[in-house]
């Protein structure tokens, strides 16, 4: 039986400066380690939406990527919202973190509107909250990754953090929050790429996409794709342990 999930990576062209496709490739090979037929879908301006969404990920961009993709990203606002009310698992990095929100405003005065999927607001500011990052997480435990971004995200009512940290930056360097949780949606300043070095969060997207889509999370391994697993566990922990150690 074709047991197809559908990834749709959101805007690759202009939101993707930090590697975040990388995130990508890792629910990509995952999904297919367990048995499952991933089919990934590239959105970018004024291209079609596929038939079936079930996991949507997006990544960082500089302020001008954010302008670029902003008038068709309104046009998308109430299918992406619809589509996180839903249930939908999503992971949006940085630059879409923000645009998640209520609103960006920039370094040079304007104001970026957010769609609103995210209770929280974003200002700019001059100094770049920057280096490794190491934060906990009460879901997925210790999350290893690495900031780049100057805009401070404040949340609000409704919007959980995906952790806390200490030390590092994280949202706004203020109050030791990063990232947000709302419905499934997860955002987060964590680049890297998150995923290959976060192998619990992007097992909660591929569960929870695949809960929703067949009632349940069944994986069907061969004895070779089990072992590809493994090994790939020894990896990650080896890479987990090397980016904790980095000082900032």
């Amino acid at each position: 039986m074709t047991r197809e999930i559908d990834i749709v990576s959101l805007y690759p062209k202009d939101m993707n400066i930090y590697g975040d496709s990388g995130n990508v490739l890792t629910v990509e090979r995952r999904l297919a380690l367990y048995g499952y037929e991933p089919r990934v879908h590239m959105v970018n301006q004024n291209d079609p939406w596929p038939d079936h969404a079930d996991i949507i990920l997006g990544g960082g961009g500089q302020d001008t990527g954010q302008k670029k993709i902003i008038e068709d990203f309104f046009r998308r606002a109430d299918l992406l919202r619809s589509l996180a009310q839903d249930g939908v698992p999503m992971l949006m990095i940085c630059g879409l973190y923000q645009l998640f929100g209520d609103y960006f405003a920039t370094i040079d005065g304007s104001k970026l509107e957010g769609i609103s999927i995210i209770p929280a607001y974003t200002v700019g500011q001059e100094v770049r909250m920057i280096g490794n990052l190491t934060e906990e997480s009460d879901q997925f435990g210790t999350i290893i990754g690495y900031e780049n971004h100057s805009g401070q995200t404040f949340l609000r009512e409704g919007a959980k953090p995906l952790g806390h940290v200490a030390p590092g930056m994280g949202n706004n360097g203020e109050d030791g929050t990063e990232g947000a949780r709302v419905h499934n949606v997860i955002g987060t300043y964590m680049h890297g790429s998150l995923l290959p070095k976060n192998p619990e969060i992007a097992d909660f997207l591929i569960r929870t996409a695949v809960t929703r889509r067949y009632g349940s999370f069944m994986p069907d391994q061969t004895t070779e794709q089990a072992e590809e697993m493994r090994r790939i566990a020894k990896i990650t922990e080896m890479a987990r342990k090397t980016a904790a150690e980095r000082p900032r």
